[in-house]
């Protein structure tokens, strides 16, 4: 936290007044059996949090219409990058393999369904179909050291979401994977055979997909002006001297988590969101409510971060018929 401090700059990790105070379950004298998350009795109902389909046969014996429109939805953004090119099965090079492409299904706290296309990474052969993997992301850390600095100093928070971020992404010169056709999608070939795919952006699933992404997004940040924290890569201050504002962004691979202290036409916010639209495709999400499965509530001088969501759905998960009573 200090040097988080000194870095942020004159900003308090928490406000001399009472009343701003950023509020953990510890803050609140919160023991192991509150809340209901452990306890005699307690009765998780499995039904508190929806599971989302794991294969594409669950997804289609559910809501096949609202299933196969978000499919759709996101092989239209794959069409509208150019995310591969259909070639036929003969045009595969010599000891070159296919990688499967899978569903992956998500249904947004708003209800909204997500279905999103991800290459099978664990196929890939290393030294063949990429080469470095590493990717930073924002730390939990920061996550509460922003929340605190915003319950301290009034600033606003606000999320963005890069849609498909990935596949506005870049790779290398020839880093190219070979895939089998989308499940459900499948064209093809004058032989007869189904056509492959050589895919030509970072995919989501892709062992170098996110490195490819945010190699692309901090040059961006860097060149608007942003200057990257030292403590964590993935956190960025800007300031205007002569409007005495600031921003801070924290980047958590499509997400942006951004605080700021003014939110006018003229406003450093204003410009540099003008700036992210028209560079990127991007959806402005309003005030920060949940990030990293942290739900994040404010009231007058207070953020509260916690994370009974995501309790929920994992006991959901591992147990279906709620947590057994102790005896």
């Amino acid at each position: 936290r200090p040097h988080f401090q000194r870095t942020l700059g004159s900003y308090p990790l928490r406000s001399a007044q009472p009343h701003a105070l950023l509020i953990t379950r510890r803050h609140r004298g919160y023991d192991a059996t509150s809340d209901g998350v452990r306890g005699h009795g307690c009765a998780f109902a499995a039904s508190s949090a929806s599971a989302d389909p794991r294969t594409r046969k669950q997804a289609m014996a559910g809501d096949a219409a609202g299933w196969a429109a978000a499919e759709r939805a996101e092989i239209a953004n794959h069409k509208a990058n150019g995310s591969w090119t259909l070639l036929d099965r003969s045009q595969l090079p010599a000891g070159r393999s296919l990688v499967r492409l899978t569903w992956v299904y998500k249904r947004k706290r708003s209800g909204a369904l997500k279905a999103r296309l991800c290459v099978q990474g664990c196929a890939q052969t290393a030294g063949v179909d990429y080469d470095q993997t590493f990717c930073a992301t924002m730390r939990p850390t920061s996550l509460r050291a922003l929340a605190s600095i915003a319950a301290g100093t009034g600033m606003h928070m606000r999320r963005w979401d890069f849609v498909a971020a990935y596949l506005q992404g870049e790779l290398q010169d020839g880093e190219v994977v070979y895939c089998h056709a989308p499940p459900g999608y499948a064209t093809y070939g004058a032989d007869g055979r189904p056509r492959i795919c050589r895919v030509e952006k970072p995919v989501y699933g892709m062992a170098q997909a996110g490195r490819r992404w945010q190699r692309t997004l901090f040059p961006w940040l860097l060149q608007y002006g942003f200057t990257q924290c030292a403590s964590d890569p993935c956190v960025f201050t800007l300031s205007d001297a002569a409007l005495s504002e600031r921003l801070i962004l924290g980047c958590y691979v499509d997400d942006l988590f951004i605080l700021h202290s003014n939110d006018g036409r003229d406003s450093l916010y204003a410009r540099f969101t003008d700036a992210l639209s028209g560079r990127w495709n991007v959806e402005d999400e309003g005030p920060v409510s949940d990030l990293l499965n942290v739900e994040i509530t404010r009231t007058d001088g207070h953020v509260t971060l916690s994370q009974g969501n995501y309790i929920r759905s994992l006991v959901a998960s591992y147990m279906p018929d709620g947590v057994p009573a102790r005896h």
